[in-house]
């Protein structure tokens, strides 16, 4: 069944036209992306099956793979394509900033507060770098590396070499825990170690490494981590 199929009342793209986006609910929404539905399922069904899925929340229905929502009954590769694109943009949109000014880091908090949006939902690990000029200001935000489940892979020698093209004063790392526990692993602490080593050599400061999970962070500055 398609959208032009339902009640005028009950059909999402007339509702936005008249009353605007923040009028519809999620499932309506949705429906919009979806277009159609299935012999058995409106459009509005499937997409209320999709929010069912993910507990109704929009943070776990991001974490849904092409496979898994493919796996519900009327969503194929090219709507599960259109959904996963549409739930990046708003994890995007969360991330940026609202104006053209340089956001400055005073602590791991800020540093959360910069980088969480990206990390939000994530099932694997990504690492970020924080490069910052000698007043602590933002001077680019950049995702380093992309890992598995328990851990990602950092090339320091990629890092010390941006810091000096971007002419940095100081350096902050972070990365996200997807099993919920920001405490770092040995692998973490050594990587610490030897980027502090690597970027001491160019009299550029590592400042911190901030590990998010599930809205908690470690802070190995906050924690007096002597890796720092």
């Amino acid at each position: 069944m398609k959208i032009k199929d339902l009640c005028v009342d009950e059909r999402p793209r007339e509702k936005m036209l008249e009353k605007g986006a923040s009028a519809l609910s999620n499932a309506e929404l949705m429906a919009i992306l979806l277009r159609t539905g299935t012999e058995g399922k409106n459009v509005l069904e499937v997409a209320q099956t999709v929010l069912i899925v993910s507990e109704g929340s929009l943070t776990k229905a991001s974490r849904l793979s092409i496979d898994e929502l493919c796996r519900i009954e009327g969503i194929g590769p090219g709507k599960a394509v259109t959904l996963g694109a549409a739930l990046e943009l708003g994890r995007r949109l969360c991330a940026e900033v609202p104006d053209n000014t340089r956001p400055t880091i005073r602590s791991a908090e800020d540093v959360c507060r910069e980088l969480s949006p990206f990390m939000r939902g994530l099932q694997h690990e990504e690492c970020w770098m924080l490069y910052l000029s000698r007043n602590n200001k933002v001077i680019s935000k950049e995702r380093l590396s992309i890992g598995g489940q328990s851990e990602t892979i950092v090339e320091i020698k990629s890092v010390v070499r941006r810091a000096i093209d971007l002419r940095a004063s100081s350096v902050i790392i972070s990365h996200n825990h997807p099993s919920g526990d920001p405490h770092p692993g040995n692998s973490d602490i050594r990587l610490t170690r030897n980027l502090k080593k690597a970027l001491d050599t160019f009299d550029i400061s590592l400042l911190d490494h901030v590990i998010i999970a599930d809205g908690r962070y470690y802070s190995f500055s906050d924690s007096g981590d002597p890796s720092l």
